[in-house]
């Protein structure tokens, strides 16, 4: 009897709460999708206004090799130019922190360079680097890196002078100190700019194929435009929506890893 209890007492335990947590956005999504339908279908809204979800739904499922082929196209796009974003962000602000004449030598540039439509840029990259994964990650980076830089910045500035002084008392170098004090200090702020900056690379990356593809959820929003297939529209919208959402997933996940301290307040 002993050895059942034991064995009994080391099976996991599984929260209700945990997997109400869990369930919940799939309800919420279900509720909602289920209401839109029924508003569809009762008050006889013409599909080319706002199609059922049910035929959305029956259109990708019609024609999944393409709506994976694109997704996985602009998700390689997305990645490669959120990647570079993030890490050319960062190390950008740095430079800033670190050496305050080129600041402001060269901070202004990068905010007015942001003010340069994505389309005209998105031009340029294009007869730069032709209709290739490349050019399509370069407007993402465009698009995505400065909110990584400016973040980064306001969290190194949150950085109490007194703490890099004691550890530069006990010998610390510039290097230590970064890792040590200004990095951590400026990861929640980071986060931040992650999240935003994975949604812009999205939206760069699909901008991108705009001006030419042969793949890519750009491309398969296009062709339904041109066809005014309505349904194809929003069920391109959809998976956009959705890769979207699990882009910001991914980065907030790792911010509840990474950023453990700040679960704790």
């Amino acid at each position: 009897m002993s050895g059942i209890k034991a064995s009994a007492a080391s099976l996991p335990v599984f929260s209700t709460g945990r997997v109400y947590a869990a369930i919940k956005p799939i309800l919420w999504l279900t509720l909602g999708l289920a209401v839109i339908e029924a508003t569809v279908v009762l008050f006889e809204i013409r599909p080319y206004y706002l199609p059922r979800p049910s035929a959305i739904a029956a259109n990708i499922v019609a024609t999944p090799g393409a709506y994976i082929s694109g997704l996985w196209r602009t998700v390689l796009e997305t990645a490669l130019g959120f990647v570079a974003g993030s890490v050319f962000g960062v190390a950008i602000a740095i430079v800033f922190h670190r050496w305050t004449l080129l600041r402001e030598l060269f901070f202004p540039l990068f905010v007015v360079s942001q003010t340069i439509p994505v389309i005209a840029f998105g031009a340029v990259v294009v007869l730069w680097f032709g209709n290739t994964l490349f050019a399509k990650a370069v407007i993402s980076f465009y698009i995505s890196f400065l909110p990584v830089t400016v973040n980064t910045l306001l969290g190194f500035n949150s950085v109490d002078p007194r703490q890099v002084q004691l550890m530069r008392s006990f010998g610390a170098k510039d290097g230590q100190i970064l890792r040590r004090i200004y990095l951590p200090a400026a990861l929640p702020q980071l986060f931040v700019a992650l999240k935003l900056a994975s949604s812009l690379a999205l939206v760069g990356a699909i901008v991108g194929e705009w001006f030419g593809d042969t793949t890519g959820l750009g491309v398969l929003l296009l062709q339904a435009m041109y066809n005014e297939n309505v349904v194809g529209i929003w069920a391109t919208i959809v998976v956009s929506a959705c890769l979207g959402m699990g882009l910001y997933s991914l980065v907030a996940l790792a911010e509840r890893r990474i950023v453990f301290w700040g679960n704790e307040q």
